[in-house]
């Protein structure tokens, strides 16, 4: 196995399944959490590690295995190992090459990386991937082939899904950072804030299924992933625990995971209340372009972009909460046009920098 993100939240939890089924790590790549990874190396034995910055190559323990550097090293990593199964658990648009680089040289490609999708479906067409997400692995386990109607995936509804609207426009980061419901990374529980992570979901959704016959519906306890409707007029849904290390598990080794008790059942009888809501738009207002990002699912590349951008502006306390889906959306009219320039993986990073630019320059960061 290659593991791109080793020191993250999925990373973290692949491996400790990867240990459970007693599967070889050969690659393993990190950022600047170098003690963690040394740890990592210990246990698991890899032939290649990579880290980002070659200063950090002192602090690093790792005597038995070539030591590569940043993006270049990646890839070389995924073209040199003997592996057939690549996990991409990178942050950011930083991930979209290396999942290339794996569909270039016949890889399984086992994606968390959503910027990958969402920046640049189209050009993963024709390639298997399998999905290391609650909500698709969810469409996954429900699917039958039969003929469906629309697929749904679940929203927790954010930090501020119960406040007075009129309130959530100047909120800073340390409300928004308080989950309802777990503690995730400060990006991803920013965009479960706005419902910008849904977006990427549903993007995500469309490129993996095939159909653009998706929706999302906010399920505040996350004890249902995914639904499916059918056209003969019934539903399946997908209960468990909020654990990734189910979808991980699939991702790793499907049969041994259907004979393996990976998480525990779930407690029907503590479900007292499972009530859902649709997703509204005046206290979500980057709701409004849903359809039409997946009638034009290139401006997923517009949408990441600028959101990376306006997040971290956030994070730095540099603009309010209500100023990211505002400026959002005014990007995206801005650039509306330029999806038709998308048709390779440079001209996504032109793009990016282009947003860079006008962003920066409109609100002085």
């Amino acid at each position: 196995m290659i593991l791109l993100g080793s020191t993250g939240s999925i990373g973290t939890q692949t491996l400790k399944i990867a240990k459970a089924f007693n599967l070889q790590v050969e690659v393993l790549c990190a950022g600047k959490n170098i003690s963690l990874l040394n740890q990592q190396i210990q246990t698991f034995d890899p032939k290649i590690v990579v880290i980002a910055d070659k200063n950090d190559l002192p602090k690093l323990q790792a005597k038995n295995c070539k030591v590569l550097f940043g993006m270049d090293g990646i890839l070389e990593a995924i073209r040199n190992s003997q592996s057939s199964l690549v996990v991409n658990a990178l942050v950011g648009l930083s991930g979209l090459r290396p999942s290339l680089y794996a569909k270039t040289y016949q890889k399984t490609l086992a994606l968390a990386n959503k910027e990958s999708l969402v920046s640049g479906g189209w050009l993963f067409d024709d390639y298997p991937i399998i999905p290391i997400d609650s909500e698709h692995f969810g469409i996954w386990y429900l699917l039958n082939n039969r003929p469906i109607k629309e697929l749904v995936i679940t929203a927790s509804g954010g930090a501020f899904r119960d406040m007075t609207l009129d309130l959530i426009y100047q909120q800073t980061k340390e409300n928004a950072l308080k989950h309802p419901n777990w503690k995730m990374g400060h990006k991803i529980t920013i965009d479960s804030a706005t419902m910008v992570n849904k977006l990427f979901e549903l993007l995500e959704t469309k490129w993996l299924f095939n159909t653009s016959r998706v929706s999302a519906i906010i399920e505040k306890s996350s004890s249902v992933h995914a639904l499916i409707h059918f056209i003969d007029g019934s539903m399946t849904a997908h209960f468990s625990l909020p654990d990734m290390a189910l979808p991980i598990a699939y991702a790793l080794d499907p049969k041994k995971a259907t004979q393996e008790n990976i998480i525990p059942s779930f407690p029907l009888e503590k479900l007292k209340n499972l009530h859902f809501e649709s997703i509204d738009i005046q206290r979500y207002p980057i709701w409004q372009i849903k359809q039409e990002l997946l009638n034009n699912p290139k401006l997923g590349a517009i949408l990441n972009s600028a959101n990376d951008i306006l997040v971290h502006a956030f994070l730095e306390n540099k603009i309010l909460f209500g100023q990211i889906a505002e400026n959002l959306l005014k990007i995206i009219e801005k650039f509306y046009n330029h999806t038709q320039n998308l048709n390779d993986i440079d001209s996504i990073f032109s793009l990016h920098q282009e947003i860079k630019q006008q962003i920066t320059k409109t609100l002085d960061l």
